[in-house]
């Protein structure tokens, strides 16, 4: 195993460094999804792996994932977004959730989750308190939008051409004024994106952390092309396990960084905390 590459003082000092915590704040980027089975959006090729009708069409991740795109080709706006709905509601936590969960029930002050994932894995995993930084693909808003209204997408049951990424179910349409309706994520270029949710959820955060003085950061799968969650963990000044297998370093954070995927890494730490 790629453990094994792994100088075990620094899965010790992780374990070091969870022990000594009375608080465990999780961030977590696209990375901590992969080991539940979700795609790579890395790079065009591994998004065109994941939607080939998308490479067919020469579409980019940054376009299809744009308000501009539910105006122009709202049927494939919600084929690439219904697709995801589905994939992600049948998705369930991985080996890497669970520990963590067992490592918040440890901790006094438990456990706080800062994302900028929209699959509401945490919250599958028993994570009751979260930001979701970029929203999440379970909640949406109106389109144009009308009001600031967000409500839950759990109505919204899409059936989608996958041949052709397309939606070939109603298109949904917005209660109040009829207009399409659109996930609450922040996408590229998004004026209208109804931030409410997760404002409130980082004041819950902001009111956890000051009364939360002995913090570790857990970041995982969190890379630099948008680097909302790297930003995060290393601006709360306390100390960092980065978990990255491709992006691991550390620059001026004190902490650990392991060169690994999330489930690994977490096991290996667990190995030593738990013992």
């Amino acid at each position: 195993m790629r453990t094994a590459k792994l100088n075990t003082s620094e899965f010790q000092r992780c374990a070091e460094l969870i022990e000594q915590a009375n608080g465990l704040l999780i961030s977590a980027g696209a990375g901590m999804g992969v080991d539940a089975g979700l795609p790579d959006f890395r790079g065009v090729n591994g998004f065109w792996r994941a939607y080939p009708a998308l490479a067919k069409s020469g579409i980019h991740f940054e376009e299809i994932a744009s308000p501009d795109s539910f105006e122009t080709d709202p049927a494939l706006a919600w084929g690439f977004y219904g697709h995801r709905l589905n994939l992600y509601r049948r998705t369930e936590p991985h080996e890497g959730h669970l520990i963590l969960r067992k490592w918040a029930d440890w901790m006094a002050n438990g456990a706080f989750v800062f994302t900028s994932n929209v699959d509401g894995l945490f919250q599958k995993a028993g994570f009751a308190n979260e930001v979701e930084s970029h929203g999440s693909i379970h909640r949406v808003q109106c389109l144009e939008p009308c009001s600031p209204a967000i409500w839950s997408a759990d109505y919204i049951q899409p059936v989608v051409d996958e041949e052709h990424c397309r939606l070939i179910s109603p298109l949904p349409a917005c209660p109040d004024c009829g207009a399409l309706v659109r996930p609450n994520i922040l996408m590229f270029g998004d004026p209208n994106w109804q931030p409410q949710t997760t404002r409130v959820q980082q004041s819950k955060l902001n009111q956890w952390l000051q009364r939360t003085k002995r913090v570790v950061v857990v970041e995982l799968g969190a890379g630099k092309n948008i680097p909302t969650v790297r930003h995060f963990s290393q601006g709360v000044g306390m100390p960092l396990v980065r978990i990255n297998p491709s992006e691991p370093d550390l620059y001026n954070a004190k902490g650990v960084s392991l060169k690994l995927g999330a489930a690994e890494a977490l096991r290996a730490i667990d190995a030593i905390f738990s013992a």
